[in-house]
């Protein structure tokens, strides 16, 4: 899909990191012996992922995912790591919604042991919409599924956005509320102005991000609404599924208040991105999958809340992912992997899908 290689997800030893693992398992179970360390190819650019078994006549979880903070010497994405806040945010959801988030059974804040912070949870089995090639791309399963499937998974899967939103008190998520002046809208955007900030300091701004942050300003709801918990990166790339149906909702780094918009853009325009992306290749993708109106309209029936200036939160998504995008391409020309062309815009890959929105043509 892009000429570009894929980055590369990890800079660690993964022998290293599981002699290390098990000596530190050593000492919350006593006796006890990682085996079958893996590091999935699906790993993310982000936390990194490992994937073992507890050898022990009574393990309090067999089957473990670790989340391990990115190293940060290796041209992080994010600046900032908190595997503690990751932690308290999946014990609070497990505690407070129906959502199936995966147990938590251990946090480690000591960077000593694997050279940085880390928790270990249960690893669920089942299937995962794939990234890379994108799961709108024909040959995998759920391009392969029928549309009844595929209905019954885009409905499952919105009904955990309606369920994360009503069901988890915002008072014991409390610990999620970013800092700054304004309402939880507000906040958020200035973090995310920040964290622009920070992966543009020293290296070409993007003239386009900065046009969307403007149009931002000019859309900004007059009502955003109360805040509630947002999943963060609302997407069915982080879900496992056992069949159609949801059975591990993964990956709450991004979490934070926010209106419930936020969480639904995310969801809209990361799908549209790769079926955009698909449509690019030449292949029809799957068109009629978690559209826009369908997921308003499904949440709206959920909830009683009905979805409100998704303009402006579709684009603050696609712009939110732009920033990321630019921080990953040069992440990938820091160890070489790329050269940086003239126009930094052109790191974008949804840079025509973004620049159509901030014009308010992208809709039509």
């Amino acid at each position: 899909m892009a000429t570009a290689p894929r980055p590369r997800t990890t800079t660690r030893d993964p022998e290293e990191l599981a002699h290390r693992l098990t000596v530190w398992l050593g000492t919350r179970l006593p006796g006890a012996k990682a085996v079958g360390v893996t590091v999935p190819a699906s790993n993310g650019l982000s936390s990194e992922t490992l994937l073992f078994d507890i050898e022990h006549p009574e393990p309090p979880l067999r089957s473990c995912a670790l989340r391990l903070a990115a190293d940060p010497s290796a041209y992080t994405v994010f600046p900032v790591y908190d595997m503690v806040r990751q932690y308290r945010t999946m014990e609070v959801v497990g505690r407070f919604s129906d959502l199936p988030v995966p147990k938590v059974q251990w946090l480690e804040e000591d960077p000593g042991p694997l050279g940085a912070p880390f928790f270990v949870m249960e690893r669920v089995q089942g299937r995962v919409p794939p990234d890379v090639m994108p799961y709108t791309y024909e040959g995998n399963w759920l391009h392969a599924a029928s549309d009844t499937e595929r209905e019954h998974l885009e409905t499952a899967t919105v009904g955990l956005l309606a369920h994360l939103h009503d069901q988890v008190p915002v008072r014991e998520a409390a610990f999620l509320e970013l800092p700054g002046e304004g309402d939880a809208l507000r906040r958020h955007v200035t973090a995310q102005r920040a964290y622009y900030d920070w992966v543009v300091d020293g290296l070409a701004r993007s003239p386009l991000i900065e046009q969307a942050f403007d149009r931002l300003e000019q859309l900004w709801p007059p009502d955003p609404g109360p805040p509630v918990l947002n999943w963060g990166d609302a997407r069915i790339g982080n879900v496992i599924y056992d069949g159609f149906d949801p059975v591990a909702v993964l990956d709450w780094e991004m979490a934070a208040l926010a209106p419930r918009e936020v969480d639904l853009g995310w969801t809209v325009y990361l799908h549209r991105f790769f079926q955009d992306l698909t449509v690019a290749f030449g292949q029809r993708g799957l068109p009629g999958f978690l559209r826009r109106d369908r997921v308003e309209a499904r949440y709206a029936r959920l909830t009683g809340h009905t979805p409100r200036d998704m303009d402006f939160f579709t684009l603050y998504a696609a712009l939110r992912h732009a920033v990321v995008m630019l921080r990953i391409a040069y992440r990938q020309a820091f160890f070489g992997e790329v050269d940086l062309p003239a126009d930094p815009d052109t790191l974008i890959l949804h840079h025509g899908s973004l620049r159509a929105m901030v014009q308010g043509s992208y809709w039509d």
